[in-house]
């Protein structure tokens, strides 16, 4: 297919440009969402340790998550400490953005309402983009499908047809991104249940759409890294989306930490 880029040097380098413009204009839409309501910059102010701790949470999460995926690289990397800045993952980078801005949150004392949903719409046009990326790096990028025998399936160079898996992600990124004003309205209810039910949505999406990629390295049940953490991340997401519907925590605590 000539979307897809064969040579690995170009698709790495290709991959990584596009891996920052995702970055770029996550950053860009979320400095617009809050412009939108009056904060002048993310920069400054007491939002400022949120936004830090969301970017260095994220930047460890998404590294931490490829290492979990790829155990079996572990002691090649113990030769090779360059390996160790290499590999990410979009579910390692949300987890950890999610912990780094509960720990900011934590050493600032923040005591307003719940943020997350300011995040969501920055989330998904950077997935937009970074899954471009992803597609067009083929098989020089971890996250290709497995071979398929449906009309869809595309030939990323090894004449084999394959799941177009980033694509799949691609689809569902815009549908959600399309749709934001309206499920996020319904949701308006309760401060932080819209970045919730996207993350768990997300959680749930990656255990699934993952079964149809490589396994790397298989953990108990036949499950990877990534299912194995998307499993307990969707529990505990759940048990938060629990509490606020029959516990009326956030309604009794409205200035609740959680994100």
């Amino acid at each position: 297919m000539l979307l897809v880029i064969r040579d690995p040097s170009l698709a790495h380098t290709v991959h990584y440009v596009l891996e920052c413009a995702a970055l770029a204009i996550g950053a860009w839409v979320y400095r617009r969402r809050k412009a939108g309501q009056g904060v002048s910059s993310v920069l400054r102010g007491p939002i400022y340790p949120l936004v830090l701790g969301c970017l260095l949470g994220a930047a460890v999460g998404n590294k931490a998550m490829f290492w979990i995926e790829n155990p079996h690289l572990w002691a090649q990397a113990v030769n090779t400490p360059a390996l160790w800045l290499q590999g990410q993952s979009i579910v390692g980078g949300l987890l950890g953005g999610w912990m780094g801005v509960e720990l900011g949150k934590w050493l600032s004392g923040w005591q307003a309402p719940r943020t997350g949903d300011d995040f969501v719409p920055a989330i998904l046009s950077g997935i937009l983009v970074g899954r471009v990326g992803c597609f067009v790096s083929g098989l020089n990028d971890g996250t290709y499908g497995l071979p398929t025998g449906m009309p869809w399936g595309i030939d990323l160079g090894d004449g084999i047809p394959r799941h177009p898996a980033p694509l799949y992600e691609w689809v569902l990124a815009l549908a959600a991104l399309l749709t934001w004003q309206c499920w996020s309205r319904a949701l308006a209810h309760t401060q932080g249940l819209a970045f919730r039910c996207w993350m768990l949505g997300y959680m749930l999406w990656r255990l699934g759409i993952d079964a149809l990629k490589p396994v790397p390295y298989a953990y108990w049940g036949g499950l990877s890294g990534i299912q194995w953490v998307c499993c307990v991340a969707a529990l505990l997401i759940t048990i938060s989306i629990w509490q606020d519907k029959y516990l009326g925590r956030e309604r009794q605590h409205p200035n609740t930490h959680a994100l």
